[in-house]
């Protein structure tokens, strides 16, 4: 996989955590702001989308570790 590659597939894997932290601030919003019958429809959907995203990400974390793309490290190394 060439550097590019790389660095799409980083650029990925931040894309979906924005994704995760627009979600939690929408279910937020929706819980706290929204006193109607949507709410519970919108906060589950957001819960939803969410849920979703995350396993994409570990999927996708699992993905780049087997194909070699991402490696782990430690702090002080």
């Amino acid at each position: 996989m060439t550097m590019t590659a790389t660095v799409l597939f980083k650029a990925l894997i931040i894309i979906i955590l924005l994704m995760i932290l627009a979600s939690l601030a929408a279910g937020v919003i929706f819980l706290v702001k929204d006193n109607s019958d949507k709410n519970s429809i919108r906060l589950v959907t957001s819960l939803t989308v969410r849920i979703s995203l995350s396993v994409l990400l570990f999927i996708l974390l699992l993905f780049g570790y087997y194909m070699g793309w991402i490696q782990p490290h430690g702090l002080g190394q």
